[in-house]
């Protein structure tokens, strides 16, 4: 009994962007007969630049339930733009939309990097209007396919992560996410270096 208190306890912190990428999948493609759409849409690299994510947010906010929840957000886009793609929902004119997110979002990897990479060179205003440029293009891209409720959830993780105290916290080089943003940038070169962004 106290084994199984002490272990129900232990667990009730454990928060993998895996397992919630994997139930966000599953709610979605139980509607979908395609089995072309049957195929993992977060990668492992991506799940750990997102449980470091998560940890610089519950640290941050103090509050677990919103770290969860900016995540779950992230991951339920995500997963719905993937379906959306695999499934040709896209036009012509969203298509190209889509490119200029991606490069726009390999920029803000470049960018992340060389920030991390040479002590005081980080800009706030420099991340906050690439983070708010790939929202706004992510906005525009699913406007006609998602409801606002996902829109909201899109304002809601580029909002948070473009805080400017978060971003100078974040890329402070004593500062107390210094080992977060290690691994995320870590995860961010070999999603470069795949060409995954």
């Amino acid at each position: 009994m106290i084994w199984e208190i002490w272990k129900g306890k232990a667990n009730m912190d454990a928060f993998s962007a895996k397992d919630m990428a994997l139930k966000a999948q599953k709610k979605i493609l139980s509607s979908m007969a395609t089995k072309s759409s049957v195929q993992m849409f977060i990668d492992d690299t991506t799940s750990e630049i997102l449980d470091e994510l998560y940890s610089v947010s519950k640290q941050y906010s103090g509050n677990k339930s919103e770290a969860q929840k900016v995540i779950k957000d992230l991951i339920k886009i995500a997963v719905k733009i993937g379906v959306l793609f695999r499934n040709n929902r896209f036009n012509t004119e969203e298509l190209a939309v889509a490119q200029e997110f991606k490069k726009k979002l390999h920029q803000g990897a470049m960018t992340a990097i060389s920030f991390y990479e040479v002590d005081f060179t980080f800009d706030k205003t420099v991340m906050e209007e690439i983070l708010t440029s790939c929202r706004d293009l992510l906005l525009k891209l699913v406007n006609a396919h998602l409801t606002p409720k996902s829109h909201g959830r899109i304002n809601h993780v580029f909002n948070h992560y473009s805080d400017p105290d978060l971003l100078t916290k974040l890329y402070d080089p004593s500062g107390p996410f210094r080992s977060n943003l290690t691994k995320i940038c870590k995860g961010l070169n070999k999603l470069l270096e795949d060409g995954t962004i």
